[in-house]
């Protein structure tokens, strides 16, 4: 019964409560997350999949490679974006590959595991789904006037910095005994074709095809690359940051042409609750156009994945899909990269990615190969960009992200600066102009073969 009393003009409410037990100390490691899990979700699965695995009982199909694979991307993930150093260099994508590729290469892989993962990746394809899925929807999803808008304004930064990089390239090639061919197509494209997902591993299958070799012998040689040209990007990132900071006349501190008219980056495609219809109608247009591009390929001679990339840009720029339907794709774009790219780039470490043939690139001519490409290409886009009105330093940023990892490599780089404002104009240097390059080599390489 509650009991009120009065004290002084007040009423006091004087009701025998319990005391309410005391809450469990939180701890950080309750806050620590594995990927989208819980830590302790996380061990539970790791242990599930664990006893799968050297019990024999683990499914060699789709459920049980996604098992592994999500499962070790998600650690390796964890772990690249935590180590210091290695996160700033775009440690994910690199421990996602070379640990991988080592564990195959000495032995340290369980049978069970492998086959699983071969089954899910070479077998039921489902690289092809990841890709289709991807690619689509960085097109698609791309708001028609910052597709339109941005590439009209880089579109001469990048066109000289591509052939800056590609002429730097090709000549210190020359001086360490590379040919041009092979300087071009397995060093320089790779690294602004636009990152692995989206450029390394479509480029790989279009190579395989064209020049009947081996995915995985392709895909060894042109990983290191990007990689190595990613790395190279975010450490001049931070440099032009810091020059900026000294000379003020060079820099824009985050605005790129000097008009300040960078209204186009109020047009990026907002976030919206996930639609699962609009997510269903994303994945059958990713397929859609996937089979579309598998079916021109006999008629045109051109690779089936870049013919999709042909039909989503000509969709985009017709405007023939409804705006709902380009949410769609966008959203199915960016359930798949969020979830499962780690696991592809596992995938592709284990299957594709040789360690010896990986190790072995990392030699002196190699590596400044790929330091020559990516200087040359910001050289340019700084000074064209003074020459076009743009703020050199953040132009010079903005054309570094044509050899970024993809969107998390733009991530990386424009973090390393500062810069994060101009992610609208880092994503026409690296999706478009990635897009651009692959359908290039792709045609180039055919009429050379």
């Amino acid at each position: 019964m509650t009991k009120i009393t009065k004290l002084e003009g007040t009423l006091v409410d004087t009701t025998f409560r319990p005391a309410a037990p005391e809450a469990i100390p939180s701890t950080k490691l309750n806050g620590v997350k594995i990927g989208p899990l819980p830590i302790s979700i996380y061990v539970g699965a790791a242990i599930v999949c664990a006893a799968a695995v050297y019990s024999g009982k683990l499914p060699n199909d789709v459920i049980g490679g996604l098992l592994v694979l999500m499962l070790l991307g998600f650690l390796l993930g964890k772990l690249g974006q935590t180590i210091p150093v290695l996160k700033q260099i775009g440690g994910t994508a690199i421990l996602c590959l070379f640990v991988p590729a080592a564990l195959v290469s000495y032995g340290l892989m369980p049978d069970a595991a492998l086959k699983a993962i071969t089954t899910t990746f070479r077998t039921a394809n489902f690289q092809y789904f990841f890709i289709a899925c991807l690619v689509a929807g960085s097109i698609l999803g791309m708001p028609y006037r910052v597709l339109v808008q941005g590439f009209i304004r880089m579109f001469v930064p990048l066109l000289i910095g591509t052939i800056a990089a590609v002429s730097a390239g090709i000549l210190v090639g020359l001086a360490f005994g590379y040919t041009p061919k092979d300087t071009f197509f397995f060093i320089i494209i790779p690294i602004v074709g636009g990152g692995l997902a989206e450029g390394v591993l479509p480029l790989s299958i279009a190579y395989s095809e064209i020049l009947q070799r081996p995915q995985a012998d392709l895909v060894a040689h042109m990983v290191p690359a990007a990689l190595l040209g990613n790395v190279v990007a975010i450490v001049c990132a931070g440099l032009l940051a810091r020059l900026g900071e000294r000379r003020r006349d060079l820099s824009g501190q985050g605005m790129l042409v000097k008009t300040g008219d960078n209204d186009i980056l109020g047009d990026v495609r907002p976030d919206r609750p996930i639609d699962l219809g609009l997510l269903g109608a994303g994945m059958v247009l990713s397929c859609g156009l996937f089979v579309l591009g598998m079916t021109l390929a006999p008629f045109t001679g051109i690779p089936g994945p870049i013919m999709m990339i042909i039909a989503a840009v000509a969709l985009k720029l017709t405007k023939i899909l409804p705006n709902e339907m380009e949410l769609g794709a966008y959203q199915i774009n960016k359930f798949m990269s969020t979830n499962l790219t780690f696991a592809i780039l596992v995938a592709m470490g284990a299957l594709l990615v040789k360690w010896e043939q990986l190790v072995a690139s990392f030699n002196p001519g190699y590596i400044m190969i790929c330091t020559a490409t990516v200087l040359a290409m910001i050289a340019s886009g700084f000074y064209v960009g003074k020459w076009l009105n743009m703020y050199p330093v953040e132009a010079a940023i903005v054309t570094a992200c044509h050899s970024g990892l993809g969107g998390t490599g733009d991530v990386a780089i424009l973090g390393a600066a500062d810069r994060m404002g101009l992610m609208a104009f880092a994503q026409i240097a690296t999706r478009v102009g990635g897009a651009i390059m692959i359908v290039i080599a792709t045609l180039l390489l055919k009429s050379l073969s």
